[in-house]
């Protein structure tokens, strides 16, 4: 998603919006209020940038935890997939409103909003150079590319303007501005997708990119309702599952070894598919993972069971990528009553938590003295030698 949203900025010859169509909603009676088309190059500059902003806000985020490549549902009456498509296909502007006047019905079925909505819509044609620029061939890169159409859709809510003093330079005294009109709000849009989704340069129309309005918050009468999408899981849930799959095989209790194994075996498994897809895990791809981290009586049936029991499909698959920390980042949270740390999956192994003398200690190997409020701390001995007796 990264190559269309960069793509998004005016004056782009890589990107051709050919319209834009905005629907007013009215809180109190979910009524359409207003409904507005035109060409998108007829808008004034400034409106533009404003548009352009909110369209990638819509394609921002990682998947799984904002963005979710969605599966249309089968079998649906009135389905959004069908109404989309035919949209896409469509080159008629009056019939490609209609098509899109239908989604908006779905936003509205037995759905009050707390606030007036702005629904906008956009289709257009996003370009793709099919290789890199080469200033040595006769063909310039931009004499070959993919062209995709595509539909993309924002939902914004109002605001009420800001109550301000103002200074009137003519009358040469302070006004109180009034303003009653309300102010769409462009920079932080309520949900959103694209259809159809791109994968290597191929439109795939039986998936659609939904756009949370925040990270982990899924709108679920969005995607069940208006897009017809089946449910999904976000990569929070699938991190939870994945936890308590390895609570019930491996107990609740775990050290920092076998944990940082754990890791560096699913890091593996993703390495090795990197130029395929997100490699996913199942109950038995989990069973070697323990297995080879040291985890002990591992067998199939705990596994097995173990999926059963948390999620209540022994046949759901994790996705690798989802259950494992960033690898480049100190994502491991340590939390202790008297302090937390931030660490990188790569120095986990370095942590340690140990008893001595009855107390219990977090022991962290370092390769260099540690620095506190600009002074550098002296080592102490961990372990004193034993007096002689006859001293």
């Amino acid at each position: 998603m990264a190559n269309i949203r960069k793509q998004f900025k005016v004056n782009n010859d890589l990107l051709k919006i050919h319209e834009i169509f905005n629907v007013y909603i009215m809180k109190e009676s979910s009524d359409i209020y207003h409904q507005q088309s035109s060409p998108f190059d007829l808008l004034e500059e400034e409106q533009k940038e404003l548009f352009m902003e909110n369209f990638k806000k819509i394609l921002s985020g990682q998947l799984d935890e904002k963005l979710f490549e969605l599966k249309f549902r089968r079998d649906v009456d009135n389905s959004s997939q069908l109404i989309l498509h035919q949209g896409l296909l469509s080159n008629d502007t009056d019939e490609w409103k209609a098509h899109m006047l239908q989604l908006v019905e779905k936003m509205l079925k037995e759905k009050q909003y707390e606030m007036d909505i702005v629904i906008t819509f956009i289709r257009g044609e996003y370009m793709k150079p099919m290789k890199r620029r080469n200033d040595e061939a006769e063909e310039s890169e931009r004499d070959s590319v993919y062209a995709n159409s595509f539909i993309l859709c924002s939902m914004n809510k109002t605001q009420d303007p800001k109550k301000e003093l103002l200074f009137d330079y003519v009358e040469k005294e302070f006004k109180y501005n009034i303003v009653v009109d309300p102010i769409i709000n462009l920079k932080a849009p309520i949900s959103g997708f694209l259809f159809p989704c791109f994968t290597d340069n191929a439109a795939d129309v039986n998936h659609v990119l939904y756009s949370a309005g925040k990270k982990y918050e899924l709108n679920y009468h969005f995607i069940e309702e208006v897009l017809n999408a089946e449910e999904t899981m976000t990569a929070e849930d699938d991190k939870i599952v994945f936890e308590e799959i390895v609570k019930h095989v491996a107990g609740d209790q775990i050290n920092t070894s076998t944990l940082s194994n754990v890791y560096d075996e699913i890091y593996r498994v993703i390495e090795e598919n990197e130029e395929e897809e997100i490699p996913k895990l199942d109950y038995k791809d989990v069973e070697k993972v323990l297995r080879s981290s040291g985890v002990e009586e591992v067998n199939t049936e705990k596994v097995e069971t173990a999926f059963k029991t948390v999620i209540d499909d022994e046949s759901y698959e994790l996705k690798a990528s989802n259950i494992v920390p960033k690898p480049t980042s100190k994502s491991i949270k340590v939390k202790t009553k008297v302090a937390d740390l931030s660490i990188s999956p790569q120095e986990l192994r370095h942590v340690r938590q140990v008893h001595l003398n009855g107390k219990l200690f977090l022991m962290i190997e370092l390769e260099e003295n540690t620095m506190i409020e600009g002074f550098e701390m002296i080592p102490e001995a961990l372990f004193q030698k034993a007096k002689d007796v006859d001293d």
